[in-house]
């Protein structure tokens, strides 16, 4: 009886068929990434805080006081007695009542200097400028409350660790497209909610919800696309890997038109209800119908396929049946079971890891470095376009080892120069560590492909799902390491990358 692989190189193993579908699931890349590096817009730090003293809300109001008049009584003094120039983690350890003066509220305080004032640490009352800018300015993550936009990132890479377990597991046990759709139904929703979520408690539930779907989707599509297509066409993983980029590049120019972080939350949010419409245009895996003893349905979508082509089956492929493959549910141990396996299982997951590590450092870094954020984002995604290219060029001639060596080793040796580089030659720094973000690209790019090459169709989507876990661990890691290291030293992180 005749093979899978032999029936779908008569079907066509990329015709018209295949690219459509390879097409509209690559759509998945754009959400994903943008929810992926949402953080550096969603978490923005204000641009002007201060901390309120108690009873100034109203003493304002009496007195008709602006923003700036307000910010004037409360932080200049501050500044001109204890030397604190900003006012935003500690305030004056004073209370303004009615009975305040206006033009002079702390003149009650006379007997002392306003040096002699004793301070008290800020809580719950600052005043931004440009207030639900953020999530920063929405649920006051700032001074002692700062750890908390990393958790919220780490959150999210939380989200898709379960995602990779639970829903890659579900793709593999009740199908590939059915879990897509029901990731891309889930990523809408729980995008909506972390919106207009009311507390900060709520918006990490939601948001590790999100991520948790949206890994789903990533995945799912990612498996359905180089399952549809001839063995000598999975080359398209790494194709899909430009849609990535290209959410990459269009969220900057998101962020820039929405000016609070709800509207660049539902934005990112919103298109993946139209990813339902797929469930009319793009068909189940067919590989995975045959492991799963579904050979008629299976045939019915080659037929398919080869009609959308312009093929024609032989009529004995009438005969196709399941695959020789065992049909069994997928476990860690069928990864790790012999030698061979288990070393491929071990470096795919370290390689993940590391991976992931740096390129969400590396992405996180603009939020903090100063400059402008919009287009330094904008470059720094434009320069991850050559590394597909770059791959597809040179991975069927000297294979996939050579070039995922190099870019690891260009991406230490980058990210360990652009840490010395004077500050004072901005253009070489920027110019180094777009090097270093283009190498640690490819080796991202190529890990993708190479993972969902090494495992069998029973244990892809697990395997893929399972190794690339690894990744979100990473990525829980990356926002702590950045944030709290670069507050030592702005290019700490840096050395740990490489």
């Amino acid at each position: 009886m005749p093979s899978f692989d032999e029936v779908l190189k008569e079907a066509g193993e990329f015709g018209r068929f295949q690219k459509r579908v390879f097409f509209l699931l690559s759509q998945t890349g754009i959400t994903f990434s943008s929810l992926f590096a949402s953080v550096v817009f969603l978490g923005r730090a204000p641009d002007n805080f201060w901390c309120r003293i108690p009873g100034a809300a109203e003493l304002s109001d009496r007195c008709g006081w602006t923003l700036e008049e307000e910010r004037n009584f409360t932080v200049l003094p501050l500044h001109l007695g204890n030397g604190s120039g900003s006012g935003h983690c500690e305030r004056l350890d004073v209370t303004w009542d009615t009975s305040a003066s206006c033009t002079s509220p702390l003149a009650r305080y006379g007997n002392h200097s306003t040096g002699d004032l004793p301070l008290a640490p800020c809580h719950d009352n600052w005043v931004y400028e440009q207030p639900h800018s953020s999530i920063v300015s929405e649920y006051d993550l700032v001074c002692g409350n700062a750890w908390m936009l990393d958790l919220s990132q780490a959150i999210l890479n939380l989200g898709f660790l379960a995602g990779a377990f639970i829903l890659g597991y579900a793709a593999d046990r009740y199908g590939r497209i059915l879990i897509y759709l029901l990731s891309c139904l889930g990523v809408g929703i729980c995008g909506i909610i972390v919106a207009f979520s009311p507390n900060f408690t709520v918006f990490l539930i939601f948001r590790f919800l999100q991520g948790m779907f949206g890994k789903g989707t990533w995945m799912t599509c990612y498996v359905i696309v180089t399952e549809i297509v001839g063995s000598d066409q999975r080359i398209v993983g790494i194709v899909i890997q430009i849609f990535f980029t290209l959410g990459i590049i269009i969220l900057p120019g998101i962020a820039y038109l929405i000016p609070t972080w709800q509207g660049i939350q539902l934005a990112i949010s919103l298109p993946n209800f139209l990813f339902l419409l797929y469930y009319w245009v793009v068909p189940e895996s067919p590989r995975w119908l045959l492991t799963r003893k579904k050979g008629e349905k299976a045939l019915k979508i080659m037929r398919n396929i080869a009609k959308h082509n312009g093929k024609f089956l032989s009529p004995h492929y009438s005969e196709i049946t399941i695959s020789n493959q065992e049909v069994s549910n997928p476990s860690f141990l069928d990864l790790v079971r012999t030698p061979h396996m288990r070393r491929n299982t071990l470096i795919l997951m370290y390689a993940w890891f590391t991976s992931a590590l740096i390129y969400q450092g590396l992405v996180m870094r603009l939020g903090i470095i100063g400059g402008n954020l919009y287009l330094d984002f904008f470059i720094s995604g434009a320069v991850e376009l050559p590394a597909a290219f770059l791959i597809i060029v040179t991975i069927d001639r000297v294979g996939r080892r050579l070039p995922f060596a190099m870019s690891n080793s260009v991406a230490s040796v980058a990210c360990l120069i652009t840490a010395f580089l004077p500050e004072d030659i901005p253009w070489l720094k920027t110019t180094v560590a777009t090097l270093g973000r283009l190498s640690i690209t490819i080796a991202f790019e190529i890990v993708y492909l190479v993972n969902s090459e090494l495992y069998p169709t029973t244990l892809r989507n697990f395997g893929v799902s399972l190794c690339s876990s690894l990744c979100d661990f990473g990525g829980i890691i990356a926002p702590f390491l950045l944030f709290r290291l670069a507050a030592i030293w702005l290019e700490l992180p840096l050395i740990i990358f490489s």
